[in-house]
């Protein structure tokens, strides 16, 4: 497989220049936080026209004037301010960073998960080991421990997971839940969120949920709560015992955000055991966000970063995939991609898969 991306057609100056912003992120990142999170930029909003002085923000918000004033010239480096005679006004970037849902669910992420761990980057690529998950817990891998993290972090992770694939649901339910699918096998149901949503979609629709034993009981919670217990079950397995079958009977697979938590090794295991329990008329359904097939550079960028994750904190042997690595394995399990759906929810691929005839 082939990769072409990027080119290196900058000045010398702006390539120094961006070198520094390299060099100094994770104090800038710190900063913009701190702006966001001590209220600085949400007073200088509400000043949008006018502006606001760094002593009235001091006073307002009962902060030191020496600590607005750091942030602040932070700011302006950071374009997420900019000062007219003495007045600072928020620019476009400052207001993504204090309104834009995405923007805040990836900081929040950034900081609550990964950020102590990152320290030990090196270490994991050396050991093919997530060496920053000990800053959570002591779990082999993160969803060992998803439902025993801390609590912010907790929140900052299932706010992160749940982004990316519940803008995703009312698009891709229609082309999943078609005529004739009377049961849907939910590998890696996580807290049970899809089976729900599947539920209010088609009246006669059974599911059942394959995670872990401590996501199982989550999900089940949540399932009382709604009243869906006689059409949402769950089985409680580690889906990486590759000794261990899925169970057969459904009319459709669904793997939503789950194949990349996984090595490609495991990945065609998963697949093996899939196509195992499909018949010729069941599909697989593979929902992911593809680096490669992201329309704006920032997406990339955000993928790039959360592979990162994956190698210090998840798991040590995940990413998120360029989409020829999973065809790849799709074509090796002997199954073969039906239909391809792109630029659903937050830019994510819906592959439709069957079996090789």
């Amino acid at each position: 497989m082939k990769i072409n991306y990027g080119s290196d057609k900058k000045s010398a100056l702006q390539a120094k220049f961006d070198a520094q912003k390299i060099a100094f992120g994770p104090i800038m990142f710190q900063a913009a936080r701190a702006l966001r999170d001590l209220g600085i930029l949400k007073l200088i909003r509400q000043h949008r026209s006018e502006g606001v002085k760094l002593e009235e923000i001091a006073d307002e918000l009962g902060l030191s004037v020496y600590g607005v004033k750091v942030l602040l010239e932070a700011g302006l480096s950071m374009e997420l301010v900019w000062v007219e005679e003495g007045r600072f006004k928020i620019t476009k970037t400052g207001w993504h960073i204090l309104n834009d849902e995405l923007t805040r669910i990836n900081m929040d992420f950034t900081h609550d998960v990964t950020y102590l761990g990152m320290h030990s980057l090196m270490d994991s690529v050396r050991e093919g080991k997530p060496t920053g998950l000990k800053t959570l817990g002591d779990w082999d891998t993160i969803y060992q421990g998803l439902c025993r993290m801390p609590g912010k972090a907790q929140e900052s992770w299932f706010a992160f997971d749940h982004f990316y694939s519940d803008y995703s649901f009312s698009e891709i339910l229609p082309l999943v839940l078609g005529p004739g699918v009377n049961h849907l096998l939910d590998v890696g149901g996580n807290t049970g969120k899809f089976a729900i949503q599947c539920a209010g979609f088609k009246e006669d629709i059974n599911v059942t949920i394959l995670d872990h034993p401590d996501q199982i009981e989550r999900a089940r919670a949540n399932i009382r709560e709604q009243g869906l217990s006689d059409r949402i079950s769950g089985v409680a397995m580690d889906l990486l015992d590759h000794t261990r079958p899925f169970p057969k009977g459904s009319d459709v697979i669904w793997m939503s955000q789950f194949l990349d938590c996984f090595s490609k090794q495991d990945i065609a295991e998963l697949l093996r055991r899939s196509k195992e329990a499909m018949t010729m008329e069941s599909s697989l359904y593979i929902l992911e966000l593809f680096w490669d097939k992201q329309k704006f550079e920032a997406s990339t960028y955000s993928l790039h970063a959360t592979s990162l994750y994956f190698t210090n904190i998840a798991n040590g042997c995940s990413q998120m995939y360029h989409s020829g690595d999973l065809l790849e394995l799709i074509e090796d399990s002997g199954m073969v991609v039906e239909e391809s759906y792109e630029e659903i929810g937050v830019s994510h691929t819906l592959y439709q898969c069957k079996i090789k005839q």
